[in-house]
């Protein structure tokens, strides 16, 4: 039992020290690194999905080092706990040993002053009691004690002063205040929500097409989000009820295609029984969010929702306006797919309907330019949409609506054109208000595009004690780089016309800035300057 409290005892005296604090941080600040370098699935699952199809050698062996989830992996959360453990464990005895040092009287004098690294010495005139009551209005800001000659170290009246406490108090407020954003952070990931929702918006270009479909999003359930995130405390329906209807987007850009700036009109309430027309008109841009009862509406991003006309010989047709994915940032080439029930009047019997499917993967170029040996690869030359284009392939065949799984809006699924249940029956080149008629009959129509705004909708309560925290952590460790820890002592002893003053100076951590002021107190002092209220010479703030 011995031995385990001793090794008990030695593991708690190296965790608590500080050079295992700084080690631990340092550490921290190393694990980080992964997280910023690849992606991660609280973020983008599907970029992480890409990374281990496109690694599938190391992909697999960064997924069991958890190396897609660094902030909420098992080898992260124990280095913040253990770097927790760490800093209290230092910040509670050296607040006990600082609160008794700063009740402690200021140290004796060294019986030889001379041999300090500043020294000052001469004869003032005046008793010692008077001397002695300039010297403390001197030093009124300073932590003084005075020492009988039976105590003094060479036998002499002295008063001993001590300055800079406060820099000790500083390196524990930089350590409470580091601790205090920890835990500010950490609760704020346990009971934050974020969502993120597309929603199509209407264009100012010639080539748009209006939308018909709800520009409306409402805050009030986290199957309303396309993207919904949350921390393990929160269950869903602490919901900050709010509505907006996002009017317009428009995005300007440089002529090189860089953009140069984005905002999206909108309309909001949070009250969700004001009529449509009380609501209040914003404008959302990047950087600058929209704040209501606690939550942040931000402006995130955009991109094109093609829309697709398909007709049936029957002449019944079907309209499709859906977002496509960017895959070029700069121009916005975007890929996505739209996918047909063919009516029901045409094929009664549901196996024969669901093997006429109609499925259209390609390609949308918001200024389209086509390269390739013969012109018909479509690319982009420019993220605005002033001569936009789509290049398609037609599927026919079973498109998975009806299978009751979820399809992914971007990709059509490969196992089903595997087996031959989908199969493509054209591939055409479509401008707006451009028609193609397949073998079968079916017409498709491009009829223009739309641009959808992706917003985002946070929550994080903890968010003004995290910067609070953060500026206490940063004021402190300013306060600990600045504040300088000194001492003064002075010997006062009668002599014939006067009294015989002797004074040192020793700083307790560095000497910069510090002889200036030594030399300035000795001189007035021995020139026997009486303490002026108004002076700012003589007002040295307890924080100096």
């Amino acid at each position: 039992m011995g031995t385990v409290a001793t090794w008990l005892r030695r593991t708690w005296h190296w965790l608590t020290s500080m050079r295992t604090a700084l080690a631990l941080l340092f550490l921290l600040a190393l694990a980080s690194i992964p997280g910023a370098l690849l992606p991660q699935r609280s973020v983008s699952a599907t970029l992480v999905d890409d990374f281990l199809a496109a690694n599938p050698t190391m992909g697999p062996i960064y997924d069991r080092l958890e190396l897609f989830d660094v902030f909420g992996s098992t080898w992260f959360i124990a280095i913040v706990t253990m770097l927790m453990i760490s800093l209290i464990g230092c910040i509670i005895p050296r607040s006990i040993d600082h609160w008794r040092a700063y009740r402690a009287k200021p140290t004796r004098a060294p019986k030889y002053l001379a041999r300090m690294p500043m020294h000052a010495e001469g004869v003032v005139d005046g008793g010692l009691v008077d001397v002695e009551k300039r010297v403390r209005g001197q030093l009124k800001r300073w932590h003084v004690a005075a020492y009988e000659p039976g105590e003094d170290r060479a036998g002499v009246y002295s008063l001993s002063a001590e300055k800079g406490y406060t820099r000790e108090l500083m390196n524990l407020l930089f350590h409470i205040g580091l601790v205090g954003m920890i835990v500010a952070f950490t609760a704020g990931r346990m009971i934050y929500y974020e969502g993120q929702v597309i929603v199509v918006t209407n264009s100012e270009s010639e080539y748009a097409v209006p939308v018909e479909q709800s520009r409306e999003f409402c805050n009030t359930s986290p199957a309303n989000f396309d993207i919904f995130r949350a921390g393990p405390l929160f269950d869903g329906t602490g919901l900050t009820p709010f509505c907006f209807e996002a009017h317009t987007f428009e995005a300007d850009y440089l002529n090189n295609g860089q953009a140069n700036e984005f905002r999206s009109a909108i309309s909001y309430t949070d009250d969700l029984t004001t009529d449509r027309s009380e609501w209040e008109d914003t404008t959302l841009r990047v950087n600058h969010p929209l704040r209501i009862s606690g939550d942040r509406v931000y402006l995130q991003g955009h991109g094109f929702a093609p829309q697709i006309t398909v007709t049936w010989p029957n002449g019944e047709s079907r309209t499709q306006l859906l977002q496509f994915r960017p895959t070029d940032v700069q121009n916005f080439l975007s890929s996505g797919v739209m996918r047909f029930d063919p009516p029901a009047g045409m094929y009664p019997d549901l196996t024969e309907r669901r093997e006429n499917q109609i499925a259209v993967e390609g390609v949308f170029a918001p200024t389209a330019q086509w390269t390739g040996p013969n012109a018909d690869m479509l690319q982009s030359s420019f993220p605005s949409m002033t001569d936009p284009a789509m290049a398609v392939d037609v599927y026919q065949g079973d498109a998975g609506l009806d299978t009751g799984r979820p399809q992914n809006i971007f990709v059509l699924d490969q196992s089903l054109i595997a087996d031959g249940r989908l199969q493509k029956i054209d591939r055409v080149n479509l401008t707006p208000g451009q028609d193609v008629t397949l073998d079968n009959g079916v017409s498709i129509r491009f009829d223009g595009a739309a641009e959808f705004a992706n917003y985002q909708i946070s929550r994080d309560p903890t968010q003004l004690w995290s910067l609070a925290t953060t500026l206490l952590m940063l004021g402190a460790l300013i306060g600990s780089l600045t504040i300088k820890r000194r001492r003064i002592w002075v010997r006062l002893s009668p002599v014939d016309g006067g009294t015989h003053v002797e004074l040192a100076g020793l700083a307790r951590t560095d000497r910069a800035g510090w002889g200036a002021e030594f030399e300035e107190i000795a001189d007035r002092i021995l020139g026997g300057v009486a303490p002026d209220e108004d002076d700012p010479g003589n007002e040295v703030d307890d924080l100096g």
